[in-house]
């Protein structure tokens, strides 16, 4: 069973997430804070697999409550709901270990599987998001895109293959999908990936992605 906390200052957000989250068997909403500091004292007590967190709350924004939890609750993965006005915040998110970004209008699917995700110790990135952030990364100052480039450059030509469609958003079954190849063998490929370039998920994988410019835009579409 996936323990979840839910926070959120918006009542009829919760009930949303929550009424998504309950219809399956292997996912339980354990506690729900409205702010980051009720967040974080929840979690102390309730110790969840996984965190949702809502970036705007009042006391302690999600930010705040990430590092928060990063320090007291280690083992909890976060994922930060957002809208397409907090683009701003995703990298700061990234220094708080945030495991994953997930819309609040996402496809109740991609709620489910990221929660999946995260628990299992991956991250998960929702596309439209991904879209976003692409944008935002190509103004990437030229010393921090080069940078990345440098360290791509060490993989092979199917690892940088994988990891543009990973920046791209896309799950490991769609990455195989699109590549002919069973899900395992990607599996295996990102954790290569992962451990090559010294990042801890697949969110942070992909910033690399975009300022290198590994990211089809067409995958983005």
């Amino acid at each position: 069973m996936i323990r979840v906390l839910l926070a959120d200052d918006e009542t009829i957000i919760r009930a949303g997430v929550r009424s998504i989250l309950t219809t399956e068997e292997d996912i339980e909403v354990v506690a729900e804070a409205t702010d980051g500091r009720q967040a974080v004292e929840l979690a102390r007590r309730h110790r969840p697999d996984v965190v949702l967190l809502d970036i705007r709350m009042p006391e302690m924004d999600g930010l705040a409550a990430a590092g928060e939890l990063r320090a007291t609750n280690p083992d909890s993965a976060v994922i930060i709901l957002t809208t397409f006005g907090e683009d701003k915040y995703i990298e700061r998110a990234l220094d708080q270990g945030v495991a994953g970004f997930l819309l609040k209008a996402s496809d109740p699917r991609d709620l489910i599987s990221g929660v999946r995700a995260v628990a299992s110790g991956g991250a998960c990135l929702s596309p439209l998001v991904a879209r976003r952030l692409m944008t935002e990364l190509r103004r990437a100052p030229a010393p921090r895109a080069e940078a990345s480039g440098d360290r791509t450059a060490l993989l092979t030509k199917r690892e940088q293959e994988v990891l543009g469609m990973l920046g791209a958003g896309m799950s490991n079954a769609q990455i195989a999908e699109r590549l002919h190849l069973v899900e395992g063998t990607i599996k295996t490929y990102v954790s290569a990936i992962l451990n090559q370039l010294g990042v801890r998920n697949r969110v942070q994988a992909a910033i690399i992605a975009y300022e290198a410019g590994l990211v089809n835009k067409d995958d983005l579409e």
